[in-house]
Parts: structure tokens; C-alpha cells; sequence
């Protein structure tokens, strides 16, 4: 089965800090979103039953190429890169037609896996962009997925219950956070993503319109926060304090 997982890099979330109420995003180091890992976890487990590869397909700058050894140890056997500065900030529609492009120059995929949101603007809307432009079905807030024969069966957790629906392949499938629980690499697999197939393209190659669109942020600022700065003395004063306030049980 070929398998595509589409990905994307951002800031590691968890290394941002906060400076009056704007993030600090100097020297925070590039990851792979969160959704998107369950997304490529989703990908190899289905490869490890039935056979096949996944290939990561990331589009951006030149970083990609560092970044994309996460995906590749985390069980990805191959990589597929579209490089340009441009993309770095690009939004939806412009990446979804890169990565569409991207697509159609590859052994036709059984299956063309995202996450539900990427982890920093979580827009929602490249997934449904490269199954329109592909003309392929796309199936959304898939929880789990289950191959059979030519169809997917896919289980969609929604608002009020939960829906099961059967896909003809190939088709698009963006999935959510709780489908699994992406692996944690062994020091030999991450030794070992540097060997893997690495295909990199320029985006003048792709022969596609990609357009400038760019995202750009007006505004981006934390919750206001209010210290009440009480000052204790002893412990006895700390769990009076604490209880005053609810936060310990009378």
C-alpha cells in the first residue's frame, strides 16, 4: 500500500516563552505539529498490516530538510521535499497546490493521510484544498481507519456520537489527535533516518502556480494574568491561603 503523510513544520510549542504577553519565538527550535505525527503514526501502523511504504511529503524552507528526520525515524521510509522561501509563511491554498503538485508526480498513492489542523494556525483546510484539487473523497475527524479490499472504513468522531463511513481508494483522510499515539523513536531508528530516500525539488520544478498569498499575524498576544502576590510566612499560612481561595479542600 503507498501511503502519503502530509506534514508540516512549526515551533516547538513547548519551547515558546512569553514576553509581555507576546511570544518570544527567537532560537525556538523547529518540530513537526503534533496532529501530524498521529496522522504519519496512522500511516505506519497501516503500512506494518498490509504492506507497502509511507512517504512524508513537507513544503517549505530549507529547515525542512533537518526536520524531516523525525518523520523518517519515526517510521517513514521515504521523504519527498518542496523547498522555497516562499512557502515559509504561505497559506492554505498555496500549499495545498504545492503539495497537490507534489502528489501527482509520485507512484499514484493508495492513501493521502493529514492531521485535522497543523499546530500552529490549525486552519483546517488543506486536506479538503488537495482532495478538491485531486478530485479524490475525503473523510474528516477520522478517530480510526480500517482498510478493506479497495475501501477504507473509516470511523469519524463527531460533536454528538460518532459516525462510520466507507471510502473508495484512493481518497484523503485527515485525522484526529486521539487516533493513536505517535512512537518515540529508538536511538538507532533516529541513526538511521539519515539513510533513508530523500527526494527534494525546488518549487520552479513543480511546474505549478503557487501563488503569494501569505499568512500574515496582526495579533497575537497571552490571556492577561493577575498575581494576588500573598505573602506567607509558614506553612500553616500557605494552606490557609490555599484553602481562602478553594484551591484546597475544607
Amino acid at each position: 500500500m503507498n501511503i502519503v503523510v502530509a506534514m508540516k513544520q512549526i515551533p516547538d510549542l513547548q519551547q515558546i516563552r512569553i514576553r509581555n504577553r507576546q511570544p518570544i519565538l527567537d532560537d525556538v527550535p523547529l518540530t513537526l505539529g503534533n496532529i501530524d505525527k498521529n496522522g504519519l503514526e496512522a500511516g505506519v501502523n497501516l503500512r506494518d498490516e498490509l504492506g507497502g511504504k509511507v512517504t512524508v511529503l513537507l513544503a517549505g524552507n530549507e529547515n525542512i530538510e533537518d526536520t524531516v528526520k523525525e518523520a523518517l525515524a519515526a517510521g517513514a521510509d521515504e521523504a519527498f521535499l518542496v523547498i522555497d522561501d516562499s512557502l515559509d509563511r504561505a497559506e492554505s491554498s498555496v500549499i495545498a497546490n504545492v503539495l497537490a503538485a507534489s502528489i501527482k508526480q509520485m507512484e499514484e498513492p493508495s492513501l493521502i493521510l493529514f492531521g485535522e489542523g497543523s499546530g500552529d494556525n490549525y486552519s483546517g483546510q488543506v486536506g479538503s484544498r488537495v482532495a478538491e484539487i485531486l478530485n479524490l473523497p475525503q473523510v474528516s475527524f477520522a478517530s480510526s481507519i480500517e482498510i478493506k479490499g479497495n475501501q477504507a472504513v473509516v470511523t469519524r468522531s463527531l460533536e454528538d456520537g460518532e459516525e462510520i463511513v466507507q471510502v473508495d481508494l484512493p481518497a484523503v483522510i485527515a485525522v484526529l489527535a486521539d487516533i493513536n499515539e505517535p512512537r518515540i523513536p529508538s536511538v538507532t531508528q533516529i541513526l538511521k533516518a539519515g539513510k533513508k530516500p530523500k527526494e527534494v525539488l525546488e518549487l520552479d520544478e513543480l511546474e505549478v502556480e503557487a501563488g503569494k498569498a501569505m499568512v500574515i499575524t496582526t495579533s497575537n498576544l497571552a490571556p492577561e494574568t493577575e498575581r494576588k502576590r500573598v505573602v506567607v510566612k509558614s506553612v500553616d499560612e500557605l494552606i490557609q491561603a490555599l484553602t481562602t481561595e478553594g484551591y484546597v479542600g475544607r
